[in-house]
Parts: structure tokens; sequence; C-alpha cells
């Protein structure tokens, strides 16, 4: 052990252990270069707390994800989720084993409880000041950081008969509904998106499998087991193995639950909810609830009674990776070819209450890696601006929803962006749907109608799969399919919290969501064809050939041929603009605007030249 490590370690036990007052409003850090950090809401749990709390460990050695996917031969244009999975899963575990079995022993020799993670090369602990202070002395160990119990602002929700008044929660305002509304023939979400539309192509979510990070899910609710992936309608038994996964295990389980945690179960309602606004089917006098009723469903209980902490969120993606059963070791048994395509996330985990943005990031930038389609409610800390404000709706890698209400404004709990709390400045949400006033299914009474980004997310995850039945080719490429929907969206212009151009906005995003719009442009693709001249007319071989989207800045690069043609397709309805790079520059670098085209939905194929003025022309990048 490094001596000046462990010195470090020895004086941050000893101010763990000072009684708190002014001094430990911050917990002094150690030194960036010759210690691990820890978490300043570690840090005071550490010194208040009675007893053992329950902590993330983060290795100091975390696999390159995107490097291990080009040493396999798949670049970002490669959609084929199975075999993403396959490849991550077999690389992330090896990692992690090798890499934590010095830990792994050392906490074992201490009788220290633990749980290991591969998603992100970290152990859960479960200790106190002197295990973390020893823990921090290891050069294994990158970063102590909290496991915090997270509240969720969830939802607001009401029974669906009667007329009890408004109740304020502050956050969110329960709304009355007219009883009438029960009589309607579908949740006015499913119309406003045009999803009735899309069935009528015959597209119903057929194919996609969808999974549920929430509270639970009541399965045996006559309007979701139809589409359960686990249940067998010609049997009408079930197989829970492999389709759900309890984080919590057997800790206060309802008693209108299973006692065996790998039975699914809803231990609050939220969950059962959001899923039924996904995919629930028409059922009796009821009427169909679900964007996507032919999609299918599994998945993970990540909330006891609507509390969450950073190793359940952790743990349930890690199942949605390479799905294992309930009493299964997640590193040796998963099995990726039964992971889901897209996952619903109504839930928000804040920093300021102990959560550690980094990992999560790093969880959900490996399920974006891995081809799996991640959306999340933008959060329901409205009307602020800058307050989508909690992993995991700020990250670039998650899709993010705000919410509106059935006259298409944006509601007033709705959290707006930019994002400010990492000091990127993001714009979002990137698109928003309907979010009040939602009717779906529920545990006790069967059905209830409520509010919150909980609800908008839904309809977009519904949306995402009736795009993927649509164009089976879209399933696994994250960025075409983020393209589809923002770009088919119905803009909606705002100048509010610091925009500079009214579309995207952050309290819209792109705008309101058309499920009908982005599966017609799904199947109408153009292919364009781009030749690339210098001003004496010959063509300019070799060069990097760029076309990006006007509204959304999404680029294609291709590399021009012998006669200086660069062919790109699937490109999508839309304004583009056309430059050149030099061969070997990255394609990421600025490039002037040599031309721009227009592309239509009726356009099958579009040909465009530009010419680059030889002054201008850039000699190709030399290594040095």
């Amino acid at each position: 052990m490094n001596r000046r490590r462990a010195l470090v370690a020895g004086l941050l036990l000893a101010l763990l252990l000072l009684i708190p007052g002014a001094a430990m409003a911050q917990a002094p850090e150690p030194d960036a270069a010759t210690a691990p950090r820890i978490s300043d809401y570690l840090a005071r749990q550490l010194a208040t707390a009675a007893g053992p709390v329950s902590f993330l460990a983060i290795l100091t050695d975390q696999l390159d994800v995107d490097a291990t996917l080009a040493a396999a031969g798949i670049d970002d244009g490669d959609g084929d989720p199975v075999r993403r999975g396959q490849v991550l899963y077999a690389a992330l575990t090896a990692h992690a084993a090798a890499t934590q079995a010095d830990l792994r022993a050392f906490l074992d020799a201490r009788g220290a409880p633990y749980r290991a993670y591969y998603i992100v090369n970290m152990i859960e602990v479960e200790g106190d000041a002197q295990l973390a202070a020893d823990l921090l002395a290891r050069d294994d160990v990158g970063r102590l950081v909290a496991n915090p119990t997270i509240p969720q602002y969830l939802f607001s929700v009401k029974r669906f008969s009667g007329a009890p008044p408004a109740l304020d929660y502050g956050w969110a305002k329960v709304m009355n509904v007219p009883a009438a509304e029960a009589t309607l023939a579908m949740p006015w979400g499913l119309g406003y998106t045009n999803a009735d539309e899309v069935w009528d192509l015959g597209y119903t979510g057929q194919g996609v499998v969808i999974a549920s990070q929430d509270t639970g899910v009541a399965w045996e609710h006559p309007a979701l087991q139809p589409r359960y992936r686990g249940y067998d309608a010609g049997s009408g038994s079930a197989d829970h193995a492999y389709n759900w996964f309890d984080a919590w295990g057997t800790l206060d389980r309802p008693t209108r639950c299973d006692p065996d945690p790998q039975v699914p179960c809803d231990d609050f309602g939220h969950g059962t909810h959001t899923v039924g606004t996904i995919l629930g089917n028409a059922q009796g006098t009821e009427p169909r609830i679900g964007m996507a009723p032919d999609a299918s469903w599994m998945g993970c209980r990540n909330m006891h009674k609507g509390l969450g902490t950073p190793g359940a969120y952790a743990a349930c993606f890690e199942f949605f990776l390479a799905p294992y059963p309930q009493t299964g070791d997640p590193f040796t048994d998963g099995k990726p070819e039964k992971a889901p395509n897209i996952i619903n996330n109504s839930w928000g985990c804040p920093p300021d209450e102990g959560c550690d943005a980094d990992s999560l990031q790093q969880v959900v930038e490996t399920a974006r890696a891995a081809g799996q389609f991640v959306i999340a409610s933008a959060g329901n800390h409205g009307p602020s601006c800058a307050s989508v404000q909690d992993p995991i709706a700020i990250y670039d890698a998650v899709f993010s929803v705000g919410a509106h209400d059935s006259g298409g404004s944006l509601a007033g709990f709705s959290s707006r962006g930019p994002v400010a709390v990492d000091g990127s400045g993001r714009l979002k949400p990137d698109i928003a749907a309907p979010g009040v006033s939602v009717y779906s299914a529920w545990v006790e009474d069967g059905y209830r109608v409520s509010q919150g980004t909980s609800m908008a997310s839904p309809h977009v995850v519904g949306a995402a799969a009736l795009l993927w039945s649509a164009q089976p080719d879209l399933v696994g490429r994250i960025d075409r399919s983020e393209q589809l929907l923002i770009k088919s969206a119905t803009p909606v212009a705002a100048t509010a919290c610091g925009e500079t151009s009214p579309v995207p906005n952050n309290l819209f995003g792109y705008g309101r969501l058309d499920a009908l719009q982005a599966v017609e442009m799904a199947l109408n693709p153009a292919t364009l064809t781009v030749t690339a001249k210098g001003n004496d007319g010959l063509p300019l071989s070799g060069v990097q050939v760029i076309v990006q989207d006007k509204l959304t800045g999404y680029r294609y690069a291709a590399t021009a041929n012998e006669a200086g043609v660069a062919v790109f397709t699937p490109v999508y309805a839309g304004i583009y603009v056309v430059g050149i790079l030099p061969a070997g520059a990255d394609p990421d670098s600025p490039v002037d605007e040599l031309a721009s085209v227009m592309i239509e939905l009726t356009d099958e194929s579009v040909d465009v030249e530009v010419v680059l003025p030889l002054l201008r022309f850039y000699l190709p990048v030399v290594a040095r």
C-alpha cells in the first residue's frame, strides 16, 4: 500500500469521527492527486450515523465500452442489439470479476456485507467510517459515494370515479376529471399523439420488448397480463425468470403480492400505471389504454414504496442488460439475448440528496451502447428554468420527456431546461408528451387518472415501440430513432429559459410527440447522393462529405469515392446542409455550408453537387 495514501486515509478517518458542527457542513476532501475522493454526502453520513451505512465503492479501473465494441468490429451503425449486448456482457463481467477479486477478498475477510456490480465496476458495501477509510487507502478504489434512499416526486393521482376537490401538492396539482370521460374510446393522449392512426396502418408494437423500471407492475392486471413476456396465454401459466427482477427482494412486500420476489409485484401503483400507458389492452368495458398494445413487457422493481437508491437503479439496468433469475448470479447467469429493446424510467435521482451523477451516467451510456433506448421523465420541478436537474433525465444519452395537457400547453409542474446542474447548459427536455389527467391501469381499484412527467415518458416509449414495429431495421439504432421522434414532433415555439431560437427550446424540446408522423417519416426514407468537385470540375476523391440536419444538428459522414461521390441512406425528410472535410479530419469538425438540400416525404432519391473552391481546400491531415 502506498504509505502516503494510507496517511491521508488515516487523517480522513479522524475527520469523519469528529462531532458534526460547522466544520462538518462540508467534509474536507482528500487531495485528488494522492487519495480517492469521498462524496460530501457520504462523509456526513459516516460522521453522524449510529451504525453501518450503505455506500458504493467505485473502482479505479473502468472498462472502455466504446473501445470494447470497436475491438469487436461493432460501430455506431451496427444496430444488432443482441450482438452488442453479448459483447458488452462478456467484457464487463470478465473485467469486473478480475479487477474486483482482491477487493472482494478484503471485504470477505472483514465480514462486510457487499453486492458486486459490473455495469459500473463498483461494489455496494455496508460499513462504517473505519471501513470507508480503509477502502480509501486502497489503490483499486477510485471513489466512495453515497447510496441513500431517494424519495420520489412521482406524480399526482386521483380515483377515476367522482370529482373530489382539486389538491395542490406544490409540485403538481390533481385535476378534477369528469366521470363522463369513462365513456371515451381511449385516453386522450393516444388520440392526441395519433397512435390510433398508426394502429390503422397495422403497426401496434408487435415484436418489440419494453422494460419498466419502477415501483413494480401488477402483472395479473387484465390490461397488462396478455402482453407480459413471461405469460403463456394458452396454458394460463407464467415463467417469471428472465422476465422480472426485484431489486428489493422480500423487504416489506404487500400482502396482496406473492411472497416470492421472483413474482412481479407493485407496492405502490405507479409502475402499473406507466406500463398501462405503454401497452395496456382494452378489457371488458374499459378502453384500450396503451400506445403500443401488441408490444410485450418485462420489468424490475427499483423502488420500495416510492423510495429508490442508486444501487437499486443500477441493479435494474444490469438486469435489463442481461436478464437472470432472481436467485441467480448476474455475473454468470445473464442472458443478453433476453434483453428488452426500450426502457421506461419514470423516476429521478437527485444529486443534492446524495445521488452520484457520474456513475449513473456511465450506467445509461452503457445501456445505450448495448442498443437499448433509454427514455426518462424530465421531472416535476417546474415551472422554474433549469429544473431538469436530476439524473437520469439530465444526460445526453437519455431521451427526456416533458408533459403537456390536452390543450397542448406545457404542464406547470413539467421541468424545464437548460441543464445547469452539471454545467453543460444542455437543452432538455428532448420532447413533450401527454402527462396531465392520464387514464391508465392501477393496482387496487383497476384504473386511475394520474399526472406528471412520469405519465408523459410512457407515451414516448409506446411511440418508439410503434416506430420499431413499423421499421424493424431501427431496433438498436438509437441515434436514428431519436432523430425520427424529434424531427416529426409538432414544433412549439417558446423563448423562455434562455432560448436563442424558438425551436427547439427548453420547455417543449423539439415539440409535441406525433407517433404517426414519426412512423410515416421512417417508412419514407430517401437516398441522398452528393458529388463533390473542385472549381476546376475535377472530382474530390477521398474527402469526407458531411450532411447535417439543419434542425437537429445530426450529422451523416461518408468518404467520397474516386468519382467524388458519397451516398447517404436512409435520410429522412428535412433540410440539410452539405460540407466537406479533408481525409483524416475529425468528422465532428466545423464545416462551411457549400449546399443546402430539402428532402420531402415523397422523395425517394435526391442528388446534389457541391463545389469546393480550390483556394479554400484543406490539405489532408498528416499524423505527426
